[in-house]
Formats: C-alpha cells, structure tokens, sequence
C-alpha cells in the first residue's frame, strides 16, 4: 500500500482541518476526495475506495470538514463547507505536480464540491460523485439538484439503485438537462453506503472494485 501523508490545511473563517494524502510514484490523476455527513475521513469506506484507487494509478487527499474535525454532530454550514473545499483543492493543486485535478466525494463531501464549483469554479477538470444525495430519505424531491446547473465541467454520479437519498426517477430528471456533462453509473442492489444484499450475486468488495475502476476510468478519458 502506498505510504499515506497526513496534512493540515487553514480554512478561511473556519479551524484548519487534516487531510490524508496518498499519491502513488505513477500516479496518472489527484481526486480530492470529501467524505459523507456521518463520518470523517478515516471511515472503511474512504479508506478502502482510496487504497483500490491508489491501485489503479489515482491518488487521492482525503480530507475533514471543521465539523467533523471538532467532533460535533451538525454539519457546517454551506458556506464553511465551501471554504473547506476551496482549501482542499488548493492544497491539492500543490500536491499535485501538474497532476489534472478532480474533485468531489461522499455524499454531502460530493453535494458541497459541486456547491462550492457552482459558487467560483475551482481548478479542476471535473467532479465525481460517490452517492449524490438528491434528497432526504422518506422527502423525495429535486432542490438539492438545482445548483447542479451552474456546474461547468464534467460530473460522474455513481449511485446505488437502492439508494434512498436518490430515487432513481428523480435523478434521471435532474441530471437530463445537463446533458454530456453527467454521466450515471448504476451500481445494482447497492444502497446510499454501497452495501449490497448476498441475493445480488455480488459482495461490498466487489462494488469497491467497482467503483475505482469506474472512477479511474472516467478521470482518464476526463482528463484525456
């Protein structure tokens, strides 16, 4: 396994925050990588689909929201969520030695990447979602979604169709009018933490090797 940095970044009006960094020597693209509302960036989760991608020549900085950092409950504002995110890629920008640059993550880490891009483009070549939360559980609807229109660069939803932050109706709905910039990819069975059922004929490591290959693939013809 590729050694893993740990970092520290300043957030405008916010704490700094620690990040984790793993860059493979024949890295071929840097994903910054923010993690869901209910865990921080050292969750199985994260770290698992880091070290897959690490395989497949994409490193990753992985990083924590000043909430999360504090260990409290609520999550940050959109604002200081924002802030965050800028401070993030701008760290990675550094790390990257002309690496293209992407950026997204987990849930609410992917919707306040793609809110920050919507607010001042950050300087990346796209953005990938692992599991956009389109709505609450039990409300559905499309607010969360409508920001997504002011997102210029390419963006890869990876959803599970068990997902219940994302009926699947819906999300077709938002993601028509963007057209060549979304690109979807459903992952069967899987639900909004990517756990699928022994009936799908498939394990949680398998959607792992999944999902890093289909993001490292994605960053690729992205970044062409």
């Amino acid at each position: 396994m590729d050694d893993v940095a740990r970092l520290q970044m300043t957030v405008e009006n916010a704490a700094p925050v620690s990040g984790l960094l793993q860059l493979p020597a024949d890295a071929q693209a840097l994903y910054v990588f923010a993690h869901g509302a209910g865990a921080g960036m050292e969750h199985a989760f994260m770290a698992a689909l880091s070290a897959r991608l690490a395989a497949q020549r994409v490193g990753t900085l992985r990083y924590q929201f000043p909430y999360m950092e504090q260990g409290s409950a609520r999550v940050d504002s959109p604002a200081v969520a924002a802030a965050t995110v800028r401070a993030a890629v701008d760290r990675a920008a550094r790390e990257a030695g002309g690496l293209p640059l992407f950026a997204g993550g987990k849930s609410f880490g992917g919707r306040m990447t793609s809110t920050a891009q919507a607010e001042r483009p950050l300087p990346i070549a796209g953005i990938a979602f692992v599991g956009f939360p389109l709505h609450p559980a039990g409300k559905p609807g499309l607010t969360r979604a409508a920001h997504l229109a002011k997102v210029a660069v390419p963006m890869l939803f990876l959803q599970g169709t068990r997902d219940e932050l994302a009926d699947l109706e819906l999300l077709h709905q938002a993601l028509a009018p963007l057209g060549p910039r979304a690109t979807l990819e459903l992952i069967a069975d899987a639900d909004h933490s990517f756990h699928v059922r022994k009936a799908s004929g498939s394990t949680d490591a398998q959607v792992l090797d999944r999902l890093a290959a289909t993001l490292a693939a994605w960053f690729g013809t992205v970044a062409g």
